[in-house]
């Protein structure tokens, strides 16, 4: 698997989605990133392994996509 860094992983969600998530507004991103903690919380109380690690990975990638429409910098 490939290893990115936190600041990798927030450009390349900047990249590839940014102009969508900037239409949809910090409130419509923060329900999505809501959610999927909704999701990551039944995966935990009742998923497999692997639906474990997909809902991890959505998360970060939502938090990331949170942090670029706020404009936050998640290394800093």
């Amino acid at each position: 698997p490939a290893v990115l860094t936190l600041d990798q992983l927030q450009q390349l969600i900047r990249r590839m989605y940014h102009h969508k998530d900037t239409a949809r507004g910090l409130d419509g991103t923060f329900l999505w990133f809501s959610a999927e903690v909704g999701e990551l919380a039944a995966a935990l109380r009742h998923g497999t392994h692997e639906e474990r690690l997909g809902e991890f990975a959505d998360v970060l990638a939502w938090l990331a996509t949170l942090a670029n429409v706020a404009g936050v910098d998640l290394t800093e």
